[in-house]
């Protein structure tokens, strides 16, 4: 039997369908590093600096983490999950994000780059020992590198319902999802916002070894290049999430959201019934995106970070190719409720005025026919 020989080019895969109307250009950004220094294997945790511990503590356990360690300057979180705590929230005096740490895939890794970067290895601050090397993007975010620590054994987590589907399921039985906090698993993702978008995509790329899922351009822009990039771990034909950092350009220089596995759909409105039984505030869902296909439901802590609970997102191994599409508020989900300005941070206030005008006027790479294009995009 003989076979028709395939053009790679004119394959259609699940992810070029719904990600990617034509893919990348000739001579657009490839999304990933020729000879990165090393390959980072995931994102280990992230570093907050708040100035009450307490508070901090009781909004984490009624979102669904547990407590991996606490002292008097000091609150470790963790998820179900064996392996790396989730977050650390170290005492301060006033309430910022401080950046993320990597989990390096070998010892070897550290030595790496310490030699590329012209820094050193040092032990770690964190449960279970380990060893770090500290660098500094071009954003201005601290990003540790780490390797080493004791890894946390695993507990107890929430069951996945049995769900009726019409080909099976459920007999005799009720369905009754109880109304407590969603267990967090694990740490998935953190969004950053950044004046220098291409620098900062770079570095990640070259430095640590990440590639890129999709890149997102502005309409009528798409020659400048993107302005927002999902990128992930690069671990081979292992696949892993969608997105471990997701990076685009804005007017300020920080955390736009952090982001939590938990175990379904279920777990995540029951959680959201939880949360706003206690006051918290909801800040966008339920939903389910189209880059990387979460179902999602994000929330404001005390202190106004926005967390977000997620199930099932797309995997992906290294075989897939960077997508590419416009951005805009109406393609952040599939389904959902509209997208909010609280979401979007796109409620005008003196400080936010202060930061375009900060931006327009820096040496970045904000101009007045990029900050026309983001906001077009954010109401489009």
């Amino acid at each position: 039997m003989s076979h028709t020989p395939v053009d790679r080019a004119d394959l259609q895969t699940p992810h070029r369908d719904l990600h990617s109307e034509l893919g990348g250009l000739r001579g657009e950004h490839p999304g990933r590093a020729r000879n990165p220094v090393v390959k980072v294997a995931d994102l280990a945790w992230l570093e907050f600096e708040k100035p009450d511990l307490d508070r901090a503590e009781v909004f984490a356990r009624d979102f669904g983490f547990a407590v991996a360690a606490r002292t008097e300057r000091e609150l470790w979180l963790r998820g179900t999950f064996a392996g790396d705590p989730c977050m650390v929230i170290r005492q301060g005096p006033a309430s910022r994000f401080l950046g993320p740490a990597f989990r390096a895939a070998e010892r070897a890794d550290l030595d790496r780059l310490a030699r590329a970067t012209g820094s050193d290895v040092r032990d770690a601050d964190a449960p279970g020992g380990g060893q770090a090397v500290t660098l500094l993007d071009p954003s201005g975010f601290p990003v540790r590198v780490v390797h080493g620590a004791e890894q946390l054994p695993a507990l107890p987590g929430q069951q996945p319902l049995i769900l009726n589907t019409g080909t099976g399921g459920r007999t005799n039985a009720t369905q009754r999802p109880p109304r407590e906090p969603s267990r967090i698993q694990r740490l998935g993702h953190v969004v950053l916002e950044t004046r220098v978008f291409m620098r900062a995509l770079d570095w990640y790329l070259d430095t640590l070894g990440m590639i890129v899922s999709d890149f997102l351009f502005l309409d009528g822009q798409r020659g400048r290049g993107p302005t927002m990039a999902f990128i992930r771990c690069d671990q081979g034909s292992r696949p892993v999430d969608h997105h471990t950092l997701a990076l685009h350009l804005g007017p300020g220089t920080g955390y736009v959201h952090s982001a939590y596995q938990v175990t379904d759909l279920d777990a995540i409105a029951a959680g959201g019934e939880y949360l706003a039984e206690r006051g918290y505030r909801r800040s966008w869902g339920i939903g389910r995106h189209i880059q990387g296909s979460q179902l999602f439901d994000y929330w404001r802590d005390p202190d106004r970070f926005m967390l977000e609970h997620f199930a099932d997102g797309d995997l992906f191994s290294r075989d897939l190719e960077p997508g590419w599409a416009p951005m805009s508020a109406s393609g952040l989900a599939q389904w959902g409720p509209p997208v909010t300005r609280d979401f979007l941070g796109a409620s005008p206030s003196p400080a936010k005025l202060r930061e375009v005008l900060t931006a327009l006027r820096g040496d970045n790479e904000l101009d007045p026919a990029r900050l026309l294009g983001l906001m077009k995009a954010m109401s489009s």
